[in-house]
């Protein structure tokens, strides 16, 4: 079993709630910070962060919906990355997806991807919302544009959260080229503890502390 600090080191310690204040972001850092998480997840109106040594600042784009034009999904990208984001986490065109444009949907990545530049991107692909046929196809899309990660959730569609069949298939789908993060709905060290068994490289969760006090120092 993986150590509480080994789990740490793989969570991006999230706080996206649209009410959420500049003092409890200032919160969820020095809480990261003691953890020893990867990063903290914020929304872009938050940014810039002031994050210490170590911790990464990573952020959402076109989110939650992903019903967003490409050029501005860019445009919130490119902002994002130019106030100190480390990573950026978008969401895909779902209704791209669902009409199987697999062309328009990488396209769709791909201008975010030059909008980063160097900096790490993660595509949300809302896995609970669609097939399997649809999650092969869509985590292929995010690779051939150039992807870094691919993502099961938002947390925020009704349809539900990260599940361990879609994060084993996700990883078949991208072998070790691509990250695999498992995010929505993991609250507990059993959670985690799937998720990462299922192939997951990152847990985008906001249960960090009941998550990590379930495991072993």
């Amino acid at each position: 079993m993986p150590t509480r600090a080994e789990v740490a080191a793989i969570i991006d310690h999230t706080l996206l709630k649209p009410e959420a204040t500049g003092a409890q972001i200032a919160d969820l850092v020095a809480q990261g910070a003691e953890l020893g998480t990867y990063s903290v997840c914020v929304s872009p109106n938050q940014l810039p962060v002031q994050a210490p040594a170590g911790l990464h600042v990573a952020t959402v784009c076109g989110f939650p919906s992903g019903a967003h034009a490409s050029s501005v999904k860019a445009a919130e990208a490119a902002d994002s990355v130019a106030k100190g984001a480390d990573e950026v986490d978008m969401v895909v065109n779902l209704k791209l997806v669902k009409e199987h444009d697999y062309t328009a949907v990488e396209a769709d990545i791909r201008a975010v991807k030059e909008a980063v530049g160097e900096k790490l991107l993660k595509v949300i692909i809302e896995s609970a919302a669609l097939t399997d046929d649809e999650i092969v196809a869509v985590c292929r899309a995010a690779e051939a544009a150039g992807a870094d990660y691919v993502k099961t959730s938002t947390g925020f569609h009704p349809a539900g959260g990260a599940s361990v069949h879609a994060v084993e298939l996700m990883r078949a789908t991208v072998g070790d080229r691509l990250g695999v993060k498992a995010s929505g709905g993991i609250r507990t060290a059993a959670d985690a503890l799937a998720m990462i068994e299922a192939g997951a490289s990152r847990l985008g969760v906001s249960a960090t502390v009941a998550i990590l006090e379930g495991l072993p120092v």
